[in-house]
């Protein structure tokens, strides 16, 4: 494992930009196809249910990917499994654009979502294993800015892509993205071999059930699970809840990603230096308990106007993605280095299944009425506001191994 403590800082910056662009191929890809689904429901004939089934195959996909690979991942050089996977993922992204109906796109769709699982919690572990705990939030801020450039170009180019060319179009260009990243991570990614030198004795599987059931891990896959259920019942239905309640033009709506990106491109980062500086405890706790207001408001604020609800938007965007920079660090040092593949690749299941469940949490709750409005929103930012409060105060059960 290379020591990039005393690395030049070029270096460090490079590798971690390299793990940003992965990411951002990853993230927008999932990101995609929430936006797509007119297109994808005009074009393909599919009702909304089987377009939701589109978007919770990714995550379920991703959170079987999780199960796989954490028996075998600490046992490979990170670098190369990280860039097969990523070539796996690519040809799996190609393939969607490729496929010529609902059936083919939804086993596409879970192709990718295995594969862009394991590419996530790939990415994380060798942040964890490459950069001293004490400076690891700000260089999860940097990578976490790839969720920043996935809404503001993006999905906002994305979308003109589709319009222009059809609904493919976006899965080409996240191909064509892989493929060059591909080839700039083999040339300039360093290799991982630290974790290597420990002997993995016994059965994969084995060692795979230990590292899940040690209680501290545990502690931090519930954490995880926490944080997800503290935004991802929400975020599913913003844009339904944007055009049916709040007033906002369907062709408004790539303003409300690009906003929200520009601005989490410079709070993620800050709130990864400050977690740092301050400790990642406390200000995962304090950005936790302050994304209640912007969860509670997007949930049961009636027709405003456009600014006002990129305001709100944009404070969501912030809040919500910023717990997840602090956290990423904690749950990353929650383990022993030669167990952190396997235990995040766990982690990355937990995370996934929680995606999924928490959308289907949302959709218990919310109707649509024959008017088009929808009700039981509110109940819906109750829930997310809670499982914040949970999270902050289980954070400081997870002890540091690192």
């Amino acid at each position: 494992m290379p020591d990039l403590a005393n690395t030049p800082a070029r270096s460090e910056r490079a590798m971690l930009l390299i793990l940003a662009g992965i990411q951002f191929c990853h993230i927008l890809d999932f990101m995609i196809m929430m936006p797509l689904g007119p297109f994808l429901i005009s074009a393909l004939g599919i009702s909304t249910h089987e377009f939701a089934l589109l978007v919770a195959s990714y995550s379920f996909s991703a959170a079987v990917a999780g199960l796989l690979m954490a028996p075998v991942v600490d046992r490979f050089e990170r670098k190369r499994f990280l860039l097969g996977i990523f070539l796996a993922f690519a040809v799996a992204t190609l393939l969607c654009a490729l496929a010529p109906g609902f059936v083919t796109l939804l086993i596409a769709r879970g192709l990718a979502g295995i594969f862009g699982g394991m590419m996530g919690a790939m990415v994380h572990t060798i942040v964890a294993d490459a950069i001293p705990f004490e400076r690891r939030a700000k260089a999860t801020g940097l990578v976490a800015t790839a969720f920043s450039v996935s809404s503001i170009a993006g999905v906002p180019l994305s979308l003109l892509m589709a319009d222009a060319m059809g609904w493919q179009a976006p899965f080409l260009l996240i191909a064509l993205l892989s493929a060059g990243l591909i080839w700039f991570g083999y040339k300039a990614l360093p290799e991982f071999h630290g974790h290597l030198n420990t002997r993995h004795e016994g059965r994969a599987i084995r060692q795979m059930i230990a590292v899940a059931i040690e209680p501290n891990h545990m502690k931090a896959m519930l954490l995880t699970a926490l944080v997800i259920f503290g935004g991802f019942t929400v975020i599913p239905y913003i844009t339904l809840y944007a055009i049916a309640n709040v007033g906002i033009a369907a062709d408004q709506i790539p303003l409300i990603y690009f906003l929200g990106g520009a601005a989490t491109l410079l709070t993620a980062r800050l709130i990864g230096a400050l977690a740092d500086r301050l400790g990642k405890v406390i200000m995962f706790r304090v950005v936790a308990i302050a994304a209640c207001l912007p969860v509670l408001l997007v949930t049961n604020i009636g027709s405003v106007s456009l600014m006002a609800w990129l305001a709100i938007t944009t404070l969501f965007f912030i809040l919500v993605s910023g717990r997840m920079v602090p956290l990423l660090a904690i749950v990353g040092a929650a383990v022993k280095p030669q167990e952190r593949g396997a235990f995040l690749s766990l982690n990355a299941t937990v995370q996934s299944m929680a995606m999924g469940l928490a959308s289907m949490v949302g959709g218990v709750f919310i109707t649509q009425t024959s008017d088009g409005v929808i009700s039981g929103y509110g109940w819906v930012g109750l829930v997310a506001a809670s499982f914040n409060v949970l999270a902050a105060l289980w954070v400081s059960r997870v002890a540091i191994r690192d």
